[in-house]
């Protein structure tokens, strides 16, 4: 009966090897006596000996399970935080003021990953006119590079003197330099603020708007830059959200954006 050797086989290892791909609560774990766990275990050795791609058979939809409550868990943060995320009259906002759906973006500009991002990002809002986008200016490498934290305060602060299109104009201009990691200099700020009439003597303070951002990154748990969501405006569900925890391309956001809007 090779067949249901094999299935007993299949059925050993699942239940002794990889109990994380499981369901615990569905049945009580069985009991064997020390003989029968001896046997039990070379049979699974021998098995994944002969079949060693069981292996990575599990591994992949364990990594699978982690990675689908991973992503649970940041939609649940996010629909905690929604009103932070898309309503903030501090976040630098491009696009309709009713824009039924949002894309947030926190992202660093010294940040190679978000520097690469910037182009699609460029094109997705070209492309989507009633859509609104709000940029996090999260500079998570501010304690390595000064320039990192000095560009987001200046993108802040050019938003609340100069409004939407002078921020989204100085946003586009520091990724358009290609300088990142450590290579974007106070000279690049300058010139890229110039460009939009920025007076630094009506310069407001905005550390307190940029502790805001960095403690919800906190809350819905990014880990780095870029990350990306994308949701309704109001009234989201955890259906209609998208997280995007690193790199996003085009076809991805513009997918997420089509959910979102219902």
């Amino acid at each position: 009966m090779p067949g249901y050797k094999h299935l007993l086989t299949l059925t050993l290892i699942g239940a002794t090897l990889f109990p994380a791909l499981a369901n615990a609560a569905d049945a009580p774990a069985p009991t064997f006596t020390p003989e029968q766990e001896a046997r039990i275990g070379k049979i699974a050795a021998d098995y994944l000996v002969a079949h060693p791609e069981v292996l990575l058979q599990a591994s992949q939809k364990l990594q699978q399970i982690q990675e689908e409550q991973q992503a649970s868990a940041a939609t649940q943060a996010v629909l905690k935080n929604a009103a932070e995320l898309t309503l903030d009259k501090n976040t630098p906002t491009y696009g309709p003021e009713d824009g039924k759906v949002t894309v947030i973006e926190f992202f660093d500009y010294q940040c190679v990953y978000c520097s690469r991002l910037a182009p699609v990002m460029a094109q997705v809002i070209k492309e989507n006119p009633h859509v609104r986008f709000a940029f996090k200016e999260w500079p998570i490498f501010g304690s390595r590079w000064a320039t990192s934290l000095d560009a987001a305060k200046m993108g802040l602060q050019i938003y609340q003197q100069k409004g939407a299109e002078a921020y989204l104009t100085f946003h586009n201009g520091i990724y358009a330099t290609g300088h990142n990691e450590g290579k974007l200099t106070a000279a690049d700020i300058q010139q890229q603020a110039k460009k939009v009439n920025f007076d630094a003597k009506k310069a407001t303070d905005v550390e307190p708007v940029l502790e805001e951002i960095n403690h919800l990154a906190q809350d819905i748990g990014l880990s780095g830059t870029p990350g990306v969501i994308v949701m309704p405006t109001t009234d989201a569900t955890e259906a209609t959200i998208t997280v995007f925890p690193g790199l996003a391309d085009k076809a991805s956001l513009d997918a997420a954006i089509k959910k979102a809007g219902g």
